[in-house]
């Protein structure tokens, strides 16, 4: 059996990645490989559905952190995707056989460690399958404090689950692995790339022109259309708050990467910058602490209210970037 090191982190995709660079002798922190990744964004885009809902993302789609990191640290990872379920376990127990880990794609609603009431159709969680026991694999999920297990059929239905971002059983692990990289080159250039997404993409429903439109969607709202307007936030709340680590975690996650690389180059700009995206992470869960009191019914229903405290997200968040563009970085 693979002697694995399971650590428990904010985020699936970014800490199954650690996991796996870890194992291979690269140890980056969560924070580090999500900030390398330019992986930090804000989206709302009504043509795309989920669940019926627009979709919502606070962070660039699943498979980015792996992608941004492997450029800008020169990591080649290998993937891989099956024709159906049989060869996706056939190969999956090839790499076991040989005790080499591997990141897996799957379905949350699948997977039978995850406890029903937090169990939902999302396809593109990531998670670490490092060996085998009988019929059970032995996985390090990223999201829970311990390891856990899952059954080849459940497993197996997990991978190959319908619908959006459908997995289609991706597996995918290091293949080159600079052990020493030069971060204090990549480190600005990712900065760089998450300020120009965030500030000056000509989208009006991305980065911080996105979150103000939000804001004015929200404000426009018809009282006469209240039963769909509750749905419209506690979607948005859920996406924030329940998948993946959603809206405040991701600036949370941010802000660590931005205090990480204030120290590697000794740059205290960094460190204020990150203190301004702490604040922005506050601001996220003080809306959905209002949403949330609203759909209960302990506050009354003000989508003025919500409309003013996502501006002051806003806000917050474009201070932030405007602070790292001004900040001398290599």
């Amino acid at each position: 059996m693979t002697d694995f090191n399971h650590q428990q982190t904010a985020h699936c995709e970014s800490g199954a990645v650690a996991a796996l660079l870890r194992h291979n002798g690269l140890d980056l922190s969560e924070p580090m490989i999500f900030g390398l990744s330019s992986a930090l964004t804000y989206a709302y885009i009504p043509l795309v559905k989920m669940g019926g809902m627009p979709l919502l993302a606070y962070r660039m789609p699943p498979g980015r952190i792996i992608r941004g990191l492997s450029k800008r640290l020169s990591i080649r990872f290998h993937f891989e995707r099956f024709r159906g379920p049989k060869d996706g376990t056939v190969a999956l127990d090839k790499y076991l056989e040989k005790g080499f880990p591997v990141g897996l794609q799957a379905s949350v609603y699948w997977l039978p460690y995850f406890p029903e009431n937090m169990r939902f159709h999302f396809n593109a969680h990531n998670l670490v399958v490092y060996g085998k026991d009988a019929d059970d694999y032995l996985i390090s999920d990223p999201t829970f404090e311990q390891p856990v297990r899952a059954d080849v059929a459940s497993l197996q239905q997990a991978r190959f689950a319908k619908g959006m971002l459908a997995p289609k059983g991706l597996t995918y692990y290091p293949e080159t692995i600079i052990q020493t990289p030069d971060l204090t080159a990549a480190i600005p250039e990712a900065i760089r790339s998450t300020v120009n997404m965030m500030l000056r993409t000509p989208l009006p429903f991305i980065g911080v022109r996105g979150i103000r439109h939000v804001a004015r969607h929200i404000e426009k709202l018809s009282p006469a259309n209240e039963h769909y307007n509750k749905l419209l936030i506690g979607h948005m709340v859920r996406m924030q708050e329940e998948i993946g680590t959603g809206g405040a975690g991701f600036r949370f996650l941010f802000a660590s990467f931005l205090q990480e690389s204030a120290h590697l180059l000794s740059h205290e700009g960094l460190a204020q910058a990150a203190d301004q995206f702490t604040d922005a992470g506050d601001e996220w869960r003080r809306f959905a602490l209002y949403a949330a009191k609203m759909l209960k019914g302990r506050s009354a229903l003000d989508y003025g209210k919500l409309a003013t405290q996502l501006r002051n997200v806003a806000d917050i968040e474009q201070q932030g970037y405007r602070q790292l563009l001004e900040l001398k970085l290599r």
